[in-house]
């Protein structure tokens, strides 16, 4: 709604624009207002006794109002309250309806409302914004303080334009007052006095004074009662002496007369004011340029239009000098003639132009100087993108003129600025790492599943580091923070690094000249002189730089040298979380928008970390319980950092110049270095000590024979040797030519460590391989602890039934329950030894010695020996129970009293053959299930054991033998070595010699001939027998390869 709008709904006081039917209130107040009330003849005759002048004593209460929609109160006295008004903030046309609305009695308390109502005087604008705008948004508000503003400015121009409409009826009234004056004086005086009767002229005189004291004391008293003082009477009396009663407000109006007289004569004053004021405003308007030098200058400096304000300024001192020079010459030349209007008028505006410019320069060179001096970093150079506001600030400085060099005042704030913030970043990152590792250390640490996930990564198929997470999620956000830290202040591209180097490379422009080249001279030349920086002035800056480096390095290496640190104090901020930070705090702490994570309550701090004798707990950079596999990501991105900004430092002129704080840069760098690496070896030995939950005895598709741990440690420890080699040589910035002063090749002295790391982590790996492989269940000591039966299986078992054997067999066809057995453990285990012997061992030191170009001689040479050691204990281990169980089967069978024949001529086994047999058949079975490259080996060394077992047997027996026994001997030795005659070894063959050996001598000469004589028989039997046990003893025969 406009403000015409407005004005015509107040003027009529209607509440909308097009009624429809005339309001009923209209009625009423013209009722109360117009009409008159009947005359009574009481009424006519007082009307009679009235005055004519009575009109002029009528009473303020009995006027018309003349603001529309104004209220009447009770006693019929109006007041300027309306009933209603429009919302004064530019919202609704109605504030009662709002308040209807809202439930407020604001038509039946009128005192209430008079509280909404901005014409009251009772206006309470809190309670007003709480109820009508209760639900406005701050940008309604500023919208509706704009309207208002405007409202006001458009009222106080009305309030202008009334005042100088109604001069002339002010001059009319005053003209009525003095006719008025005038015919009271004239026409009021008093009659002579009528002569009265004699009688009772005691009483009637009296009586006469007492009437005439009465008439004039009373009848012209206002209130008619009261009586005024002696001196009063003259005073107001309607006399002449009196003035007719006006002498008492005679004097008042003399001076509202000399008052009006003096404001508005000159503005009603003849033609030599009206030449004086058109004289004023044509040297105004001649003047019109320099009148507006001091608005534009305000523009300016609002729109920070540098490059104008210079402009304007110039114009302004132009202006100065001219209307200056013209003064002076005039007073050079003698002349006595006073100046002329228009030079006068010339000279005061310049003046004043020239007054308000100086302020705002002043003003603006202030603020000006205060923004060099609270700097927030080191501009960005003049060839990028994006205003140089400090060069800008400079600039404008030189050219208005200045009694500092601009220049070195920014180079000092600089300093100072980068100085603190090393300092204040620097302990900051360190604290938030200390309460991220804190947390960390007091939780629990990570569980088997999670460690067997995260150390598996490098081993599975997916690319690592893609799909697979490096660590647990609370490890790699403390990692992140690390390296966030170290970035903020060595990343040359956005850390202070880059900061520093950018100070010094515009500090080296100042001292070389180039960057003066942009620079102004100044206003005469006043500022060519802060141009170059004095001798002492380069050295201190070349002295700065070279300390801001220091704090740098010597930030960073305490980061990574020193233990955890124990205060955590600055945390605990002393203000409350709303108090706003001014531009300094917040360039000085870099944590003035605060991490929820690290708000401390000071009654609460986080716990310490408990000790636990753990490798990590001397380093405040590495997080607890931390792998070496993420270890080895985020160290290398650090000690690239650091090898990248030593580097970057290293090139600074103060800095190459001076032999110590290059050195310096080089004890950082290896220092960092070496804490990197022993923080690794430590993470490398803990994490191979729990290699143990990644062995679950599951099996690779296409290596049947082997489980997936080696596999994985494979690629655990060659994605450990390369990080190691990254962190050892720095690749990354090694490559440059300028890094060979900061960053040299590994020593002897610290690949030691390395070396023994290496070879430590194969040995605490192998260890646990034993002792997984050794483990029993509780179900298999049971079993085990009887030597005739150690797998299950008795002789009548192993005889009657070859359900027992496949009742044997059928769980190896789950690798998880297969590996829940001892001896599976033992074969799987002796053949990832064999994989580790025949590959893994070699591959892993051929890459030790290409990543660290050394060779592993000795270390070589002990390795494979503690895997031959390993390797035969684990192999003797398993076939030490089974051989015992063959010597007792064997041993007995041969001893027993049943085993001489009772025929001349045996043509059948002795049933001990068939179980020791069957025993080997399972042994094959399982062997062949679980790892079939270790079949060959332990079928022979067991089938040694049984002609061991043979050779004892036969030793034991106190009789000679005679041809039967010979024989049965004979087909026993001869079914057993013809079912294994692909196991049989040299000494398999050697120890049969010895068996028939111990035969032969134990028979005479007879038997000897008759056992020749039976051999073509013994040949054929057999045959038969082998012919009769095809399907049992099948496994033993050679296979034949596929064409």
């Amino acid at each position: 709604m406009t403000s015409d709008e407005h004005t015509l709904l107040n003027h009529y006081n209607i509440t909308n624009l097009y009624p429809t039917a005339w309001p009923s209130e209209k009625d009423e107040s013209d009722a109360s207002g117009d009409e008159k009330p009947a005359i009574t003849t009481a009424g006519l005759a007082h009307q009679r006794s009235k005055s004519r002048y009575s009109a002029l004593a009528r009473s303020t209460s009995d006027r018309r109002s003349l603001v529309p929609g104004t209220e009447r109160t009770g006693d019929g006295i109006e007041n300027l309250v309306q009933k209603d008004e429009p919302d004064p903030l530019g919202g609704p046309d109605s504030v009662v309806r709002i308040l209807r609305h809202r439930g407020l009695p604001v038509e039946e308390d009128q005192r209430l409302r008079n509280r909404f109502l901005l014409s009251s005087t009772t206006f309470s604008p809190t309670l007003y914004l709480s109820q009508v705008h209760s639900n406005a948004s701050t940008q309604s508000l500023l919208q509706g303080l704009e309207f208002l503003s405007k409202s006001i400015d458009q009222k106080s121009a009305s309030l202008k334009v009334l005042v100088e409409s109604n001069f002339e009826r002010f001059v009319r009234a005053k003209t009525t007052i003095d006719n008025v004056y005038a015919e009271m004086r004239n026409q009021g005086a008093e009659a002579p006095p009528t002569p009265q009767p004699r009688t009772h002229s005691r009483i009637t005189s009296k009586g006469s004074a007492h009437f005439r004291k009465s008439s004039a004391q009373g009848g012209l008293s206002p209130r008619g009662f009261d009586k005024p003082l002696p001196s009063d009477k003259k005073k107001h009396a309607l006399s002449k002496e009196s003035e007719y009663g006006v002498q008492g407000i005679k004097a008042p109006l003399v001076e509202v007369a000399v008052k009006a007289e003096e404001i508005w004569g000159p503005a009603l004053g003849g033609r030599e004011r009206e030449e004086a004021l058109r004289s004023a405003m044509t040297c105004v308007e001649k003047s019109s340029d320099i009148i507006q030098v001091d608005a534009a200058i305000a523009r300016c400096i609002k729109n920070k239009d540098y490059d104008g304000l210079i402009e304007e300024f110039r114009k302004a001192k132009r202006f100065t000098e001219a209307v200056a020079g013209a003064a002076k010459a005039h007073a050079a030349s003698n002349n006595r003639g006073s100046l002329t209007d228009s030079q006068m008028y010339q000279i005061v505006i310049t003046g004043r132009m020239w007054s308000g410019v100086q302020v705002q320069m002043d003003d603006f060179k202030r603020d000006v100087w205060r923004r060099l001096s609270s700097v927030e970093g080191p501009p960005v150079s003049s060839e990028t993108s994006g205003a140089d506001e400090s060069m800008t600030l400079i600039k404008v400085l030189l050219e208005l003129g200045v009694d500092e060099n601009p220049i070195w005042v920014w180079l000092l704030n600089t300093y100072e600025y980068l100085r603190n913030k090393i300092t204040a970043s620097f302990e900051r990152s360190r604290v938030e790492v200390e309460i991220l590792r804190r947390r960390l250390a007091n939780a629990e640490p990570p569980s088997s599943t999670s460690i067997r996930y995260h150390l598996q990564g490098p081993g599975d198929s997916a690319p690592y580091g893609a799909s697979q997470q490096l660590d647990t999620s609370p490890t790699i956000e403390l990692w992140e923070l690390v390296y966030s830290s170290i970035s903020h202040l060595l990343s040359p591209s956005s850390g202070l690094v880059g900061e520093v180097i950018e100070f010094w490379e515009k500090a080296q422009s100042f001292i070389d000249g180039t960057a003066q080249k942009l620079l102004p001279i100044g206003i005469d030349g006043q500022s060519q002189k802060y141009h170059r920086l004095s001798t002492d002035g380069v050295r201190i800056l070349q002295k700065g730089v070279v300390e801001l480096v220091e704090n740098l390095r010597g930030s960073v290496f305490a980061f990574f040298a020193d233990p955890p640190i124990e205060d955590v104090s600055m945390l605990y901020s002393p203000l409350p979380p709303t108090t706003p930070n001014t531009p300094k705090s917040a360039v000085f702490a870099p944590w003035a928008h605060q991490d929820s994570r690290f708000r401390l309550d000071a009654n609460n701090p986080p716990p310490p970390s408990p000790k636990r004798d753990e490798a990590w707990e001397a380093f405040a950079f590495w997080p607890p319980y931390a792998n070496a596999l993420s270890g080895i990501h985020y160290l290398e991105k650090l000690l690239t950092l650091v090898g990248a900004g030593a580097t970057e430092l290293a090139g600074l002129r103060p800095v190459a110049s001076s032999s110590t704080t290059q050195e310096s840069l080089k004890v950082l760098v290896g220092g960092t270095r070496e804490r990197c690496i022993n923080a690794l070896l430590a993470a490398w030995t803990r994490d191979v000590g729990l290699f143990e939950s990644v062995e679950v005895w599951d099996r690779p598709n296409d290596r049947t024979d082997l489980t997936k741990m080696p596999m994985y440690f494979l690629a655990f420890e060659s994605a450990v040797l390369s990080g190691l080699q990254k962190l050892a040589y720095i690749p990354n910035v090694a490559s440059k030519g300028s890094s060979a002063n900061v960053i040299t090749a590994p020593s002897s002295a610290m690949l030691k460590p390395v070396r023994r790391a290496f070879e430590r982590s194969l040995y605490i790996l192998l260890s646990e391989m034993v002792k997984m492989a050794m483990e029993k269940e509780s179900a298999m000591e049971d079993l085990s602890s009887s030597h005739s039966a150690p797998f299950g299986l008795t002789s009548k078992q192993g005889l009657t039934s070859k359900g027992q054997v496949e009742t044997r067999v059928n769980p190896f066809r789950s690798p998880l329950k297969a590996a829940r057995l001892t001896p599976i453990r033992l074969l799987l285990t002796l053949s990832n030894i064999k994989f580790f012997q025949a590959e893994l061992v070699p591959q892993l030191i051929t890459t030790f010695e290409t990543n660290f170009s050394t060779r592993l001689t000795d270390e070589s040479k002990t390795i494979k020996d503690v895997l031959i050691q390993i390797d035969e204990k684990l192999f003797g281990t398993y076939t030490k129970n089974i051989a015992e169980h063959l010597s007792s089967i064997i041993q007995t069978g041969i001893t027993s009293p049943t085993w001489v024949p009772m025929t001349d001529r045996p043509t059948e086994l002795r049933p001990y053959i068939y179980e020791a047999l069957l025993v080997l058949v399972a042994i094959h079975t399982e062997i062949l299930t679980t790892a079939p490259s270790l079949l060959n080996p332990i079928i022979s060394d067991l089938f040694e054991q049984m002609l061991q077992a043979f050779l004892s047997g036969f030793r034991t027996r106190t009789d000679r033998y005679s041809l039967a026994a010979l024989m049965q001997a004979t087909l026993d030795v001869e079914f057993v070595a013809s079912i294994l005659s692909q196991y049989t070894s040299p000494k398999a063959s050697e120890l049969q010699t010895q068996v028939y050996q111990e035969l032969d001598q134990r028979t005479d000469n007879s038997a000897r001939t008759k056992l020749q004589n039976e051999l073509p028989e013994m040949r054929a039997i057999l045959k038969r027998l082998r012919e009769g046990t095809r399907g049992e003893f099948a496994c033993f025969k050679k296979q034949r390869t596929k064409a």
